[in-house]
């Protein structure tokens, strides 16, 4: 069950490395997430990850459309591309027998919380997604069964509601798409309120998402790559006053967690945060990262990607590869979507990110996705092309998990701090 919004509360920010902001007012979101790919038993579930890698590609080939349509191929990175749509019966993993059956975790895959659209305001659990720029929802007009239990926006009983022309679509590898009409209307969350919202609320929906508990997905990304071509939520918050700082922080974890709208919440970390420029156009994308393990250095001056929006980590498949050879027992898993399994009895706890300053180190149990036999693990680094780049690496919630993330569009940056 997820937690109800929280009121809006005052905060003192602790001081930052790089950003403007000391103090403010801001709201908290808390929500919870188990993770989608380990059983309860703690056993990797081959076929949901699989699902993932499928869902991560096509989200991101369809941010690149967009980049390209909104900004131009100028802002892509070095050996950027548009991938084919990534279909999930061309990479169904093969049949790789385990020692019990899997159980369903499909509700619990992202991160989600409450927020309202509408006045009266309609209720909403939807993904808070740092690598996407859009907000949708379903519609009374969604006729799927993949609607039947989600809630669904109702513009008829809206004051405040208004169709506009286009329309927002995207594209998803089981042959379906999320698309709808575009509307703008009173969006709430957590008291942080924002009028003439552009959002979708979607007639059609992906079997991909039918499963899932929440409804769905407010992007929290750039301008760049909205699909919509308009300001998304938190843009809009800032411009229009509802919040005073343009800044948003994030804690993941299995209880606890919190989106923290307009500052970050310094009750949940220690120390200042370091802070790092943006480099590029529509992604929360830093430059000059490095990975270890242990005192080891295994790759460096790669670009990486922070996306709440994804559980497992990306990176090109020969990087990976170079990574998973500083791990003892390390062999590769699936060639197709990239995974790599490990011994389970020495399970890495010594893998960290730099990005020049402090080594943030990824848990054992944030690194280890579970178990594909007796002895072996699944690790939560995948090598896998997602298109954004020759040098990019994309940082999942697996990495997100270990840290508080803050995202800064008043100084341009995305910062770490170690979690209380």
């Amino acid at each position: 069950m997820f937690i109800q919004a929280g009121l809006i509360t005052l905060a003192l920010l602790l001081p930052t490395a790089a950003s403007p902001v000391t103090e403010g007012l801001g709201s908290r979101v808390p929500f919870e997430k188990r993770d989608g790919v380990t059983t309860k038993e703690g056993w990797f579930d081959h076929k949901r990850a699989v699902e993932m890698v499928v869902r991560d590609r096509n989200k991101h080939r369809q941010n690149l459309i967009n980049l390209e349509r909104n900004v131009g191929l100028s802002a892509f990175n070095d050996g950027a591309k548009i991938l084919p749509l990534a279909n999930y019966s061309q990479m169904a993993p093969p049949d790789k027998r385990q020692a019990e059956k899997l159980t369903d975790e499909s509700n619990d895959q992202y991160w989600a919380g409450p927020m309202s659209i509408g006045t009266p305001g309609q209720s909403f659990l939807v993904d808070f997604d740092t690598g996407s720029a859009d907000l949708w929802v379903p519609s009374v007009n969604c006729t799927s069964s993949y609607c039947s239990k989600k809630d669904k926006y109702n513009s008829a009983s809206s004051s405040s509601g208004a169709h506009k022309g286009g329309k927002f679509s995207i594209q998803y590898g089981d042959g379906s798409t999320v698309s709808g009409p575009v509307y703008t209307d009173t969006v709430s969350v957590a008291g942080v309120t924002v009028k003439n919202q552009y959002f979708s609320p979607v007639t059609t929906i992906s079997a991909s998402f039918g499963s899932e508990a929440d409804d769905g997905i407010l992007g929290l990304a750039f301008p760049a790559i909205s699909n919509l071509q308009k300001s998304p939520f938190f843009n809009t918050a800032k411009s229009q006053g509802a919040v005073k700082n343009g800044v948003f922080g994030f804690k993941l974890a299995k209880s606890g967690s919190e989106l923290y709208l307009g500052g970050t919440d310094s009750s949940l970390y220690t120390g200042s945060i370091e802070y790092h420029s943006v480099t590029g156009s529509g992604f929360w994308q830093i430059s000059g990262a490095s990975i270890q393990v242990g005192s080891q250095t295994v790759e460096s001056g790669f670009q990486t990607i922070i996306d709440s929006g994804t559980t497992i980590i990306y990176g090109p498949p020969n990087a990976v590869s170079t990574f998973y050879k500083a791990i003892p027992g390390a062999q590769l898993y699936d060639s197709q979507s990239g995974f790599y399994s490990f011994p389970c009895s020495s399970t890495p706890s010594n893998v960290a990110f730099s990005w020049g300053g402090n080594a943030w180190t990824i848990s054992a149990a944030n690194f280890n996705l579970g178990r594909v036999s007796a002895t072996q693990c699944i690790g939560a680094i995948a090598g896998q092309d997602l298109g954004l780049g020759s040098n990019t690496w994309l940082l999942g919630d697996s990495f997100m998990k270990n840290v508080y993330t803050a995202f800064s569009f008043d100084s341009n940056s995305v910062g770490f701090a170690a979690l209380k």
